[in-house]
Order: structure tokens, then C-alpha cells, then sequence
């Protein structure tokens, strides 16, 4: 039997469940989530690359210009701390005009990658300095870890990708590279401009596609370090619904209280309707409040008993009637006027009750 109950323990701590709704929830506002920093890289070595492919006449004129004053007007410049200032300024300028396009590109790249891994998401937690993590015990398990060997293949793999892919690139181009000393310095940057870019684009689409494969492997993983242990999932509910033995005992002190105000209002009843053991329904009568008489306490068996025995220490007139009381118990809750079917029988009960206590009847009234 002991046994068993370790085995039963040890399946309980076990994490075997899929995290739930509110774990995924603090652990995102935590920053950990399912993301892959090769998806970021890819498309931002993609982008880039694709504005200069797109803007390549813009960087050739960019280019040109620099080189031309280069060897025009700033060579021939008298050197000065003045004519310096404007020759850096210069340069800064179209150095400036050269990388802004490129920048942008990858700004958005950047953004746009995060966001359709992890939506809009700001977290600080991953920042905070915190010292288990330079505890050198943990960190030699991190550098030989399965995590790590992963990394390690990922990388040896992205490598020999764009190894072949770029030397692929250059083997069918190797013509034009064999003849770049003939050519002019226009020329010439022509060629090596077109070839950095279709390298760059070809690598990039293939980290991209690696970026892909990355990222449903760290799906996988962040699932897999998120999973629950059944007792975890037992510990939340009753963090976030609250433990039920104090709920049960929460509705039982409402339910006193309730019984509390309710044998309260016996006293100022005008008549209480029994079965006479079973039931017990007492009204009143107040045109302040209601048109109609109202319910002012009900119950069954014990409770109708303890109203009884109130409205018999109070000097409440008590009428038995089987049928009405049934009736009455099963559809006017605690407050409510009596429906228009029981009129009559009411009536004809408060009309003794008046004459009895020698006041107006009601029945005119109901």
C-alpha cells in the first residue's frame, strides 16, 4: 500500500498536462514564450538585402559620388581644422544616405518578425540581474545541456547552408569574378554589387527556411518546459477559485445569515400558512410596499418548525392549509408578492385573521 502511494504521488508531481490558460499567461507576462531568435536574424539579413536589390542604382550613385570626391575634392583641399570639419561632414552626410534605407529595412524586418512570433509583448523580467545566474554549477549544466548540443548542431548546420549556397552563387559566376581586373572600377563594382546581393538573398531565404524548422523546435521545447503536474493544476484552481472547503464555508455563513434575517421578519407577519408539518409560509400584508400580500419567511420541515414556533411566541395566527402552502412554497420566493391564482385563498385567510384580531379585513383589498 505504500507502494502504491509513492507511485500515485510520484504520477501526481509528474509533468504531464498541458499548461493551462493562466500559466501561458504569467509565463508571457514574464517574457517566456515560444520564439526563435534565427527568425529575427533571417528576416532582417533578408530585408536588407532586398532593399539593396531594389534601391542598387541608389547605392551605385551613393557609391560613385564618394569616389569621386574622394579623389576631387578632398584630396585637393587645403587641410584645415575648418575645411576638416566640412570634409567629415560630408562623408557623415552620405554615409548617412547610404545606411539609412538599409537601417529602416531592418528595423522593420525586426519588428515585424517579433510580432508574428510573439504579438505585441514588453517584459522586463528577462533583464533583471538576478545571481542564480552566475552560479557556475548552473551555467556548466546550460554548456552541456541537450539545449546547447542543439545549438551547436543548428549552428554547424546554418554554416554549411550558406557555404554551399554561396559558394554555389560564386561557381556560377566565376567568369565574371576571373575577369573583374579588366574591367573599369564601375564595372567592376557592378559585379561585385550583384553578386554580395544574390549571395546575400540566397543565404537569407535559406536561414529563413531553417528560421522555420527553428522555431517549431522551440515551440516544442517552450511547450514541453511549461507542462503541469496534476497537483500544479489543482494548486491553481484553488488559487484562482479559491479553496472550496472555505467556499463551502463562505455559502454557509450566507446561508445563516439569510436563515438570520429571515426569522426576523417573522414577528411582523400577519399569518403564517402551515401543512401542517412540513410547511410552513408566512405573509404579510403591507400596501406601503406591495399591492399584494408577500412572502416574508419560508421552510420545510425543520425550518418550518422553528417559524412556526416563532410565530407562536409572537403571537402570529397560524392557518393550516395543505394545498396552498405546497403550492405557494414551490413558486413565490422570499420577497415576492403572491401570484393572482392565490388571491382568493389568501383573501379569505387574512379576512379570518383581521376578524379574529378585530381589524378591517383585507380582502377588499387583494
Amino acid at each position: 500500500m505504500a507502494y502504491l502511494k509513492l507511485d500515485l504521488q510520484y504520477f501526481a508531481g509528474e509533468k504531464t498536462e498541458k499548461a493551462t490558460p493562466k500559466k501561458r499567461q504569467d509565463s508571457r507576462k514574464k517574457g517566456q514564450v515560444a520564439k526563435s531568435q534565427d527568425v529575427g536574424s533571417s528576416f532582417i539579413m533578408l530585408a536588407v538585402f532586398f532593399a539593396m536589390l531594389m534601391l542598387g542604382s541608389y547605392f551605385l550613385d551613393l557609391a560613385m559620388d564618394l569616389y569621386k570626391q574622394s579623389f576631387t575634392d578632398f584630396i585637393l583641399i587645403e587641410l584645415t581644422p575648418s575645411n576638416l570639419e566640412r570634409v567629415v561632414l560630408d562623408a557623415l552626410f552620405l554615409m548617412a544616405q547610404f545606411l539609412a534605407p538599409i537601417m529602416i529595412a531592418a528595423i522593420v524586418a525586426a519588428v515585424v518578425a517579433n510580432y508574428m512570433q510573439v504579438g505585441f509583448l514588453f517584459s522586463t523580467e528577462t533583464i533583471k540581474f538576478k545571481l542564480e545566474k552566475l552560479d557556475p554549477i548552473k551555467g556548466a549544466k546550460r554548456i552541456f545541456s541537450v539545449r546547447a548540443i542543439v545549438e551547436l548542431l543548428k549552428s554547424v548546420l546554418k554554416i554549411s547552408f550558406i557555404g554551399v549556397v554561396t559558394f554555389a552563387v560564386l561557381w556560377l559566376h566565376i567568369d565574371d569574378i576571373m575577369m573583374l581586373a579588366q574591367y573599369s572600377v564601375g564595372d567592376s563594382l557592378v559585379v561585385v554589387g550583384n553578386l554580395t546581393v544574390q549571395m546575400g538573398l540566397f543565404a537569407s531565404v535559406t536561414l529563413v527556411a531553417l528560421s522555420v524548422l527553428d522555431y517549431l523546435y522551440q515551440k516544442y521545447d517552450f511547450e514541453k518546459n511549461i507542462r503541469m503536474s496534476k497537483q500544479d493544476i489543482k494548486d491553481e484552481y484553488k488559487n484562482t477559485e479559491g479553496d472550496p472547503l472555505i467556499k463551502s464555508k463562505i455559502k454557509q455563513r450566507q446561508r445563516e445569515m439569510a436563515m438570520r434575517r429571515m426569522m426576523q421578519e417573522v414577528p411582523s407577519a400577519d399569518v403564517v400558512i402551515t401543512n401542517p408539518t412540513h410547511y410552513a409560509i408566512a405573509l404579510k400584508y403591507d400596501e406601503k410596499k406591495l399591492d399584494a400580500p408577500f412572502v416574508v419567511a419560508k421552510g420545510v420541515d425543520f425550518i418550518a418548525q422553528k417559524i412556526k414556533y416563532i410565530a407562536k411566541e409572537n403571537d402570529v395566527m397560524m392557518v393550516e392549509n395543505r394545498p396552498l402552502a405546497r403550492a405557494m412554497y414551490d413558486q413565490v420566493e422570499i420577497g415576492q408578492a403572491i401570484p393572482e391564482e392565490f388571491f382568493q385563498a389568501v383573501a379569505e385567510i387574512l379576512a379570518i385573521v383581521y376578524q379574529t384580531k378585530n381589524s378591517t379585513p383585507a380582502s377588499s383589498k387583494i
